[in-house]
């Protein structure tokens, strides 16, 4: 039965695939014929991994955890592959090549928060959760009302998360493939659905692993390529980038100019980073807790690597493909008077793909861009509905009284859901600033997850009562920050001026968690919370030796 489902959705991908191919948009853009044969080839590796994996997805901790059978580097290459989204890929690059210097920011912006993970949060989470990262926050504290608030701040991570990627998703491909937009954003989510509905974290894990080792290694190309042009100086490199768009893009100020939003922008992309669910998922797929250390070491390595690699590609398409006419938008151009290129600043490392590599190069990253979206939207899925099924459902709703496989059914269930949920706002998205949802998507991540969970961990006076107040203050400041700040008050809204003066809230917002945390903690003289104080000492110990945890065995 399963077999002849899995045939069925995957022919209903091609056929969408192929429909889409025939009546997009080919007329008005070139058909990239290596793009399009090495997309077929990764879809169909892919789709075959998850047929291998569906059949190995047995019980419900195979369907959320890989069975816990990932070692430390695959789980390492599989946290790269889901956190280097086309955001970091297309995104930092184009950073790169409109500001210069100043789109560091962001490439370090998203590395600092590893370290923490590594020494403060992977150990512990490891020992003391199962699944999500809500087994860990309501450990010692009362189930119900921690989860609720837990799985709706994963749930509205992945959501704002979900909708950037699908809309990316759906504009890459209808630029490269010359599909059209809607047809673009229903193949990522149909074959988003075939994931994780049949393979789980094993399908998706390799998935993740696979676009990382194509992620790296054509990053790598370029950036040699764009080197040995300038015989591996950097200097002269800089040098030539600086005579084409002045010295001013290897000062800082271009990008953020005022100290306050740079400290927001650096607490939401550090803390944020410790508290993405998609993210902290990955811990328990691994056997132990010093698997779980390898894991950040090997992950922290290749995203500092693959962030210093966008930094150079950057630089690479300022010297390549700034003023070069094959790539630029002449219509623009005559209006402008700039230099605008084909697609906007996100598709400067496509086009100095082009440069390095000709047709088939530019075809080899059109596809690792895909399979870079397939990969985050697939780790993305699997965490909302594995807060849905194993937080809401089986926890709070069946209070932990409930069959592994039917936990397993609600999650698929939930993956599809999502799924859907995931294409229509990404078809309604389409015409929007989606700068806003990801800024806020770190945001609720920085200010509701990573403060109940980093406290669940080391404070003993935590307890329920200030974890779920201050936590979903944090989340509620967030959220309303943004939504009075510039970009959705007046770009969205229309306004005159922001109520709100700055973009990135999570200064603002982080700060009321912590203290709403610990005040509402401090003012709790409850039984309850007198309880949860003193299951503090047991479930330190075991954060700390691994006593008790799954896998503890094999230290």
């Amino acid at each position: 039965m399963l077999n002849r489902i899995f045939l069925f959705l995957i022919l209903g991908a091609v056929a969408v695939f192929a429909s889409g191919t025939i009546e997009g948009e080919i007329q008005k853009q070139p058909l990239n014929i290596p793009a399009i044969v090495m997309f077929v080839i990764f879809v169909g590796a892919t789709l075959g991994i998850t047929y291998w994996a569906a059949k190995r997805t047995k019980s419900a901790k195979d369907f959320y955890t890989a069975g816990g059978g990932i070692t430390g580097f695959q789980n390492g290459m599989a946290i790269a592959g889901d956190y280097m989204s086309a955001a970091s890929f297309l995104g930092i690059s184009g950073l790169v090549y409109l500001k210069g210097y100043d789109g560091l920011i962001y490439s370090i912006g998203f590395l600092v928060g590893w370290p923490l993970i590594l020494f403060m949060i992977a150990e512990p989470l490891r020992n003391l959760g199962k699944y999500t990262f809500a087994d860990v926050a309501s450990y010692r504290l009362r189930q119900k009302p921690i989860r609720i608030l837990a799985a709706f701040g994963s749930v509205a991570t992945v959501i704002l998360y979900l909708i950037a990627q699908m809309v990316g998703s759906g504009k890459l491909i209808q630029l490269l493939f010359g599909l059209q937009y809607e047809v673009a954003v229903i193949l990522v989510g149909v074959l988003m659905i075939l994931y994780v509905t049949f393979g789980g974290m094993l399908a998706t894990t390799w998935v993740q692993i696979i676009k990382a080792f194509l992620l790296l290694s054509g990053a790598t190309f370029m950036a040699i390529a764009v080197m040995a042009h300038y015989d591996f100086s950097f200097g002269a490199l800089f040098a030539h980038a600086t005579e084409l768009k002045g010295a001013e893009i290897m000062s800082p100020g271009g990008l953020v100019s005022d100290p306050v939003s740079a400290i927001s922008l650096a607490i939401a992309l550090m803390f944020g980073t410790a508290g993405l669910p998609h993210i902290l998922m990955r811990f328990f797929t691994v056997g132990n807790a010093k698997e779980a250390r390898k894991s950040v070491f090997f992950a922290t390595g290749f995203i500092g690597y693959f962030y210093i690699l966008t930094f150079t590609i950057g630089f690479g398409a300022i010297v390549m493909v700034y003023q070069n006419p094959e790539y630029l938008d002449l219509a623009k151009q005559a209006i402008s008077g700039g230099y605008p290129i084909l697609g906007g600043n996100n598709m400067a490392a496509i086009h100095l793909s082009h440069a390095v590599g000709g047709d088939f190069f530019l075809g080899f990253i059109s596809a690792v861009a895909f399979a870079t979206i397939l990969a985050v939207v697939s780790g993305l899925t699997l965490a909302g509905a594995s807060a849905i099924s194993h937080d809401l459902y089986a926890s709070v709703y069946k209070k932990g009284q409930v069959d592994g496989l039917k936990e397993m059914k609600v999650s698929r269930i939930a993956t599809v859901v999502l799924g859907i949920v995931a294409i229509i706002l990404g078809i309604a998205f389409e015409k929007q600033n989606i700068a806003f949802v990801v800024g806020l998507a770190f945001a609720i991540a920085a200010s509701a997850n990573f403060p109940v969970l980093l406290l669940s961990m080391y404070w003993k006076k935590l307890t329920t009562r200030g974890a779920v107040i201050g936590g979903s203050l944090g989340l509620a400041t967030a959220v309303l920050l943004v939504i009075l700040g510039p970009i959705v008050w007046v770009q969205i809204l229309g306004n005159a001026e922001a109520i709100f003066p700055y973009k990135y809230p999570a200064l603002f917002s982080v700060v009321v968690a912590f203290v709403g945390i610990w005040f509402f903690s401090i003012t709790d003289k409850s039984e309850s919370a007198k309880e949860e104080m003193e299951a503090f000492e047991a479930q330190y110990i075991r954060s700390q030796t691994g006593i008790g945890a799954e896998g503890a065995s094999e230290h």
